[in-house]
């Protein structure tokens, strides 16, 4: 897919990063006692061997709020300085108001303007651009990027193929202007996304929405649960995940030699070899958290984004290659200078 010319000169600066995990573990183990599966089938073919699972007073907006905490002391603002929130979710708290809105509410950010925006596991990188595009025009110089997940409102605890592989979390970025030759760490040098409507077939929540509503009849069949095509979606994955990285980096006149870390969307471990292979990036460079969390959806990138920087593992300098595909079918890369 055709992608448009990269500004000459990017204007925005991740600076400072937070996630927030709900307390409940679920294991592998725990799993097995109540659905048809084992620790070794789930870990043999997904990598993941625990998720998180909110509250059930826990809202989306509960765990987002708490990620936005942590990113703004982290970057050193105050609420009233954020004038952007973008939330990106698939499970919002309601269909609306926004659950930008009830982040606003909770942290206190009077000044900011909000709003969700829905592209599944891609949805932070869209939203991270979207934000951008805000900062770059000078319409806003401070932003919250937030991806948040409650997925096990979403998950249908039968279903064995997609049960053990969703967890709830979130994560969070603040963004600013930064001034044409400010020597600004965290700066965004690109941002590739696409999208294909013609596999919406393969990951979906089919119900609970216009096209479908729940109603007495259809309830019992769970249509308002996660559906997933797993082999379809693995093969288009690697493909569009791979190619936005390579897109990427040549917009930012990189190549992959200068990678220094690949964060990517944590799906599956045998998505993420895959794509690691096909780039040429060493294991040490590709940064895995799936095995604790499982897939967070939109909230899997800022959370491994923030664990990488608080764990030392990204230092200043480093170019940080990030990378997401979702339902949509979406997919997205940005690459970083920290």
């Amino acid at each position: 897919m055709p992608q448009p010319k990269p500004q000459p000169f990017c204007t925005s600066s991740i600076i400072g990063t937070g996630s927030y995990m709900p307390e409940k573990i679920l294991t592998n183990e725990d799993l097995s006692k109540f659905v048809d599966t084992s620790d070794e089938w789930i870990t043999s073919r997904t990598g993941i061997r625990a998720r998180r699972i909110a509250a059930d007073d826990q809202a989306t907006s509960d765990l987002a709020s708490e990620a936005a905490r942590r990113a703004m002391a982290a970057a050193g603002v105050t609420a009233e300085e954020i004038n952007l929130i973008v939330v990106a979710t698939v499970t919002p708290d309601m269909f609306f108001p926004s659950t930008a809105c009830f982040v606003q509410k909770k942290i206190g950010a009077s000044n900011a303007v909000c709003f969700d925006i829905s592209a599944a596991c891609s949805g932070f990188l869209y939203a991270l651009q979207v934000a951008r595009h805000f900062i770059n025009t000078g319409n806003r110089t401070t932003a919250l990027v937030i991806g948040a997940e409650k997925l096990s409102s979403l998950i249908n605890w039968q279903d064995r193929n997609t049960c053990v592989l969703f967890g709830d979390g979130a994560g969070a970025v603040v963004i600013r202007r930064a001034e044409e030759g400010e020597e600004a760490p965290g700066r965004v040098l690109s941002t590739v996304m696409g999208s294909d409507g013609n596999l919406t077939d393969l990951l979906k929540v089919p119900g609970g929405a216009s096209a479908c509503p729940i109603t007495p009849e259809n309830v019992a069949s769970r249509p308002n649960t996660i559906h997933m095509e797993g082999r379809e979606t693995f093969k288009h994955a690697v493909t569009r995940m791979c190619q936005a990285s390579e897109q990427a980096l040549e917009m930012a006149g990189l190549t992959k030699d200068d990678i220094s870390m690949v964060i990517p969307h944590q799906a599956n471990a045998r998505i993420i070899t895959a794509i690691a292979d096909r780039l040429g990036v060493p294991e040490e460079k590709t940064f895995i958290n799936l095995d604790q969390y499982g897939n967070t959806s939109a909230a899997t990138i800022p959370v491994a984004l923030d664990e990488a920087h608080r764990q030392g593992k990204i230092q200043r300098g480093d170019i940080i290659l990030l990378v997401a595909f979702g339902g949509g079918f979406t997919w997205a890369s940005s690459v970083v200078r920290w």
